[in-house]
């Protein structure tokens, strides 16, 4: 008891005391301390003292694709720190090739009795993806947020970065260095951040984007490479890319051919994640404001936590072109 005492003080920042109180269930010790100390002993493996039992744990799900991108550890980062704050502990899922799926850590969530869940990238996303566990959360009446496009129905609130105003800005900026031979490299056809930047590219390029000129892949290094040296082959001269991996990919594919970046081909990423500026070139791209994205998705989840109604919307959230060395004037014929 003792050791269980000075763990938990120690995690919390407080007196054993302090601990003492929460624990015995006595008056004076604040709601936010209470709750900090009832995070620490589900996160330290400490069952709750049985009158205590019957609360929910101030658990949050935060359920991710993988860690590879640096776009999500980004965000775990910032929501775990905003979920911190409100005194809710972040339980972070993340998915492996051929481990625990989306749907088998929705299962583990529930049955550590959740107070909800973050979904950052997951099938939600994917149009012809199983959904059947997100109507499983649904009909538990657990707060649910999603981080970025979803697919239409499922009913959760969710916080996106606009892919339509982010393509428009890579656009315009690959045409204003003149070129005319601009290319896609997406995600899945069924993905719906992907469709929408397709749809707000063909929308800006009036008829000019040939579906030659549109290529998908897999989220990886290697998926941008093999997806870009098909549109080198082509003729595209400019590529924007639905993420920072699939953008390095194409670096990649035209370094493969011998051609020069950016002399012969410019590229443009999508997120701005970590060490971007360190790349070779350092690489233009599209950045999500994800400091504000996962403070809005933590605040939607609070909200509903605390009984308040949400509405089913999407918060659009305004991207930024960052501009470095990967893109450059056009080649001249």
């Amino acid at each position: 008891m003792t050791r269980r005492l000075a763990e938990v003080a120690k995690k919390v920042g407080v007196s054993e005391a302090t601990v003492s109180r929460v624990l015995n269930n006595k008056p004076g010790v604040s709601e936010a301390t209470r709750q900090a100390v009832l995070s620490a002993l589900d996160v330290l493996g400490y069952e709750r003292p049985t009158q205590l039992r019957g609360e929910r744990a101030r658990l949050v799900g935060l359920v991710l694709p993988e860690l590879q991108n640096p776009i999500f550890p980004a965000f775990a980062e910032v929501i775990g720190g905003a979920l911190a704050q409100l005194g809710l502990t972040p339980v972070l899922c993340t998915q492996t090739k051929g481990g625990v799926s989306e749907a088998d850590y929705v299962t583990l969530l529930l049955q550590q009795q959740v107070s909800g869940v973050v979904f950052a990238g997951g099938l939600y996303a994917q149009a012809d993806a199983p959904h059947d566990h997100y109507r499983l959360l649904a009909d538990r009446n657990i707060p649910v947020v999603l981080v970025n496009a979803a697919i239409e129905h499922l009913g959760f609130p969710g916080v996106s970065c606009d892919d339509a105003v982010a393509v428009e800005q890579a656009w315009r900026h690959l045409a204003s260095l003149g070129h005319e031979r601009i290319g896609l490299v997406l995600g899945p056809g069924d993905h719906v951040p992907s469709a929408r930047k397709l749809a707000a590219a063909r929308a800006i390029a009036g008829g000019e984007l040939p579906d030659e000129f549109v290529a998908r892949a897999m989220f990886s290094i290697e998926g941008g490479h093999a997806a870009a040296a098909k549109l080198i082959d082509r003729g595209v001269t400019g590529f924007i890319c639905a993420s920072d991996p699939l953008a390095l990919g194409a670096v990649r594919a035209a370094r493969r051919k011998g051609l020069g970046v950016p002399s012969q081909i410019s590229v443009v990423g999508y997120d701005d994640s970590a060490l971007m500026n360190c790349t070779e070139p350092p690489l233009t791209t599209v950045r999500q404001p994800i400091e504000s994205m996962g403070k809005a998705a933590v605040e939607l989840l609070n909200a509903q936590i605390g009984g308040s109604a949400v509405a089913a919307d999407e918060l659009l959230f305004e991207p930024e072109l960052v501009v470095r060395g990967s893109t450059a004037q056009a080649p001249r014929p």
